[in-house]
């Protein structure tokens, strides 16, 4: 009598190379899905960290003085012609302008870890790699904004190697405290 648990060697063995296969493709997709995970974790972390330790100090400073010097020129705006010196009205378009015009890149500190990263990267044929078209969008932007930046006259209390600096918010900060203070305004600004 033949029992159903003699099988024969080649169904045996074509089971076991389903079984191998089917093991094999779930421990890759595991590994994947714990790699993905990690990764994740990692990134949020990182973005927690930086958006509370630079990207809201840096945006509320700026923000604080671009919302002081609007203030002061909405005020100076609304009082007669003669009763305001007409140089405190340049000083704080100037200063307005020159706050417009500092992106958050300008004055983040360097990302070292990232930019290590990213070199590392930078031989890989990865086209993940290559940067979103959102990216590629911006950075072009950001390039023609600069080219008409030099094309302006005035450097508008701004760095003139380029690019606004951390220096230059702070020079900028020191100049609005003095036109408030030269105004009569006691105004605190940030820091």
């Amino acid at each position: 009598m033949d029992s159903p648990w003699d099988d024969d060697p080649q169904a045996t063995y074509a089971r076991e190379a389903d079984w191998a296969k089917i093991s094999n493709e779930f421990t890759n997709s595991g590994y994947r899905e714990g790699i993905v995970a990690g990764k994740e974790s990692a990134l949020q972390e990182g973005f927690d960290s930086g958006f509370a330790d630079v990207g809201v100090p840096l945006g509320r400073e700026l923000g604080l003085l671009r919302g002081t010097v609007s203030a002061i020129l909405s005020l100076l705006s609304s009082q007669p012609p003669a009763d305001i010196p007409f140089t405190a009205i340049d000083e704080a378009r100037d200063i307005a302008t020159s706050l417009g015009n500092i992106r958050f890149t300008d004055i983040a500190p360097r990302d070292v870890e990232a930019e290590q990263h990213a070199r590392e990267h930078m031989d890989s044929d990865d086209p993940a790699l290559d940067g979103s078209e959102e990216l590629v969008e911006k950075r072009k932007m950001e390039g023609l904004e600069d080219m008409l930046e030099k094309l302006t006259a005035g450097a508008g209390g701004i760095s003139a190697q380029g690019r606004p600096t951390k220096e230059d918010v702070v020079r900028l900060k020191e100049r609005l405290g003095a036109l408030s203070r030269d105004l009569g305004l006691f105004i605190q600004t940030v820091g």
